[in-house]
């Protein structure tokens, strides 16, 4: 019999037994870890080489990747350009702006002008417009400027501007074709500054007159002259506005964009269809900026038939000078009045004195037509015709007159 305290029976896991041939090597209970060094160096060395590849390949790749689609962008840009090309007719547009030019240019003519010293010489008003002027030679017995001008008849009458002129003795003429021939002087009018010239020579070539009434800003204009004496010289531009004021009164000039510069005054700025429109006359500043002015056709043509018939320009006179209501003049003389012309002087024995106008009278209509400053009532005055009746509209110390005026002829003496 088994004793109580016989020990039991119990079934565990067998002692590892050594292969045969093998020494038996002791069990370690906690083996050591490796160290963490070797991929950390790896991760670090990983993202350095990422980074790198940030920092040059990928700008590297984009770059490439951008060109090429530019490269192929403007490869479908040429090709369609291309094909666009072959299908307008730039040609006749190119052949459009050359028989222009081969229309207005033999009309064109270089003026050379001499001015000896006991000349009176040329004066430059003094405003924000840069007219265009020969520059004098230096020379200290005589002067030389130039110009241009623009054959208007198959006589000789040649249309060029007063400031190339102006207190000239001499005036040279070289045409298109080669030939120098002297000019006499016609007729001038300071207050558009136009003047008219005429020679003897058969065979002349002469412009057309346009409508510039008829012209629509945006529309083709182009420029002929001699800028800094390089005969027939054509630029092409589109008219920039109309009506724009100048130094004068009746001066309301075109702008364009047509390139001009000293040398091109008194040359022609014609349509597209080659007829004279302008005469090229100034310029912001002293050099081409962009805005270049012209003196309409409208004006320019009027201007020309009566100093070929008669060789001056009559005008309107009142006789007076001229304030701006809100000038500091004229409200020390107590005029409170918003728009017109305030009359601060009147001319002995002149249509206004006449008229019983009088010095702080404000004129506010002239013959049916507002006045809104002095400017406007000078250019009324002067395109109204010599001895008509015209009815004048004035405030008198808070009164409203009507008075009657006949007009008079502006003195020579004043231009």
């Amino acid at each position: 019999m088994s004793s109580a305290n016989s020990p039991q029976n119990v079934t565990g896991p067998e002692p590892a037994v050594p292969p045969a041939g093998r020494p038996s090597e002791p069990v370690s209970q906690n083996p050591a870890p490796r160290s963490p060094q070797l991929p950390l160096l790896f991760c670090l060395l990983f993202v350095l080489l990422g980074l790198l590849a940030l920092r040059y390949l990928v700008p590297y790749y984009v770059e490439e990747i951008n060109y090429a689609a530019a490269r192929g962008r403007e490869r479908a840009e040429v090709e369609s350009a291309v094909e666009g090309l072959e299908k307008l007719d730039l040609d006749g547009l190119s052949t459009a702006f050359q028989l222009v030019s081969k229309r207005v240019g033999p009309s064109v003519v270089h003026i050379k002008t001499t001015t000896e010293p006991q000349a009176t010489g040329r004066e430059m008003p003094a405003d924000e417009f840069g007219f265009l002027f020969g520059q004098p030679d230096g020379n200290r017995f005589s002067s030389t400027g130039q110009g241009s001008g623009v054959i208007m008849d198959e006589e000789g009458y040649i249309l060029t501007n007063n400031h190339v002129i102006q207190g000239t003795s001499r005036i040279d003429v070289s045409l298109s074709a080669g030939r120098t021939v002297r000019a006499i002087l016609i007729g001038q009018d300071r207050m558009t500054d136009l003047a008219l010239i005429k020679i003897d020579t058969p065979g002349l070539s002469a412009a057309d007159w346009g409508n510039s009434d008829d012209l629509d800003v945006g529309a083709l204009v182009w420029a002929v002259g001699s800028p800094f004496g390089f005969d027939q010289s054509i630029t092409a531009g589109i008219l920039s506005g109309k009506n724009r004021p100048g130094i004068s009164p009746v001066q309301q000039f075109l702008q364009t964009d047509a390139a001009v510069n000293p040398g091109n005054s008194g040359g022609p700025l014609v349509d597209a269809l080659g007829r004279v429109v302008g005469i090229n006359t100034a310029i912001m500043g002293k050099s081409f900026l962009g805005l270049s002015f012209a003196i309409p056709s409208s004006i320019a043509r009027e201007v020309y038939q009566e100093l070929k018939i008669t060789g001056n320009v009559a005008r309107g006179w009142l006789g007076v000078s001229l304030l701006s209501p809100d000038s500091k003049e004229a409200r020390q003389m107590g005029v409170s009045a918003e728009q017109g012309a305030v009359i601060s002087g009147v001319v002995p024995d002149s249509p206004a004195l006449r008229a019983e106008i009088q010095r702080g009278d404000v004129i506010v209509a002239w013959d049916g037509h507002e006045v809104d400053n002095p400017t406007t009532l000078s250019r009324l005055v002067a395109t109204t015709p010599i001895d008509s009746k015209v009815q004048v509209v004035i405030w008198r110390e808070r009164e409203k007159l009507i008075l009657e005026v006949i007009v008079g002829r502006r003195p020579t003496q004043l231009g």
